[in-house]
């Protein structure tokens, strides 16, 4: 019967789209790349979705995460990205976590729930705890390197964390993981050199900061605010997800 999904199940056959209706997919990080990893699994048909999040949407936003609009200005990112999946797939499952993940929140999630983890967080220690813990569930997990101040989306590649060079955040999370005895990780990755940010105070959130009131870490904290822009993060999340849809149906594309 037609439906909203038939075009994708033109391609991963009735027994793919099963696997996603019953695939539950959690999500660390709903900002400029996992905002976007979120709204292509909502729309290939993921059947629950976690979000993990505790910000809320910031003016800065607007530039580059698909779920920022004047309208979500100061609301919590995972209640916009919850209301929008209702939107297009009302049978979709969504929870909600307003948990900012570190270690000293990492009980609050059982890693044996979920089929896949998308890991979109960008602190080293949130993200190697959240490694770790999916790796001992035995859980499969992709994470995203870093996507801040640069400008070549096409330069990003799927890569095992110790094939990865040049990106300064691989580097720094290749020597931790292989501290703890990580062997594998599939990671989303740029060769492409950062670029510094322009030193501009009169534009800057360290001095000009306007997050919403209850924001937890504001900019005035961070010791740079990394540029960004449209298509960087988007294109890093709409890798990450296909990597999910694809690992999740068993689809793989023949060279015929």
């Amino acid at each position: 019967m037609l439906n909203q999904f038939s075009r994708t199940q033109l391609i991963y056959g009735e027994e793919g789209m099963e696997r996603l209706f019953r695939a539950r997919v959690a999500v660390f990080g709903i900002g400029g790349v996992g905002g976007y990893t979120v709204e292509a699994l909502a729309r290939s048909g993921v059947g629950t979705l976690d979000l993990i999040d505790d910000d809320r949407v910031c003016l800065t936003n607007l530039n580059r995460q698909i779920f920022a609009t004047r309208k979500t200005v100061g609301q919590f990112k995972v209640d916009v990205a919850r209301d929008r999946i209702a939107e297009i797939n009302p049978k979709a499952v969504v929870n909600v976590h307003k948990t900012f993940y570190a270690p000293d929140t990492a009980d609050q999630f059982d890693f044996t729930q979920y089929d896949y983890v998308v890991d979109a967080i960008d602190t080293v220690t949130g993200k190697l705890e959240l490694i770790l813990q999916a790796q001992a569930a035995g859980t499969p997990i992709i994470s995203s390197m870093g996507a801040g101040n640069k400008t070549d989306a096409a330069a990003f590649e799927v890569a095992d964390i110790y094939e990865t060079s040049v990106c300064p955040l691989a580097r720094v999370m290749r020597r931790e993981l292989k501290k703890r005895g990580v062997k594998h990780l599939k990671v989303v990755y740029s060769k492409e050199p950062p670029l510094t940010p322009i030193d501009d105070m009169a534009i800057s959130c360290r001095s000009h900061c306007i997050c919403p009131p209850g924001t937890a870490r504001k900019c005035t904290q961070r010791r740079q605010v990394p540029g960004s822009n449209a298509f960087v993060p988007a294109t890093v999340g709409l890798i990450i997800a296909g990597e999910v849809i694809n690992d999740l149906t068993g689809f793989r594309r023949s060279n015929d």
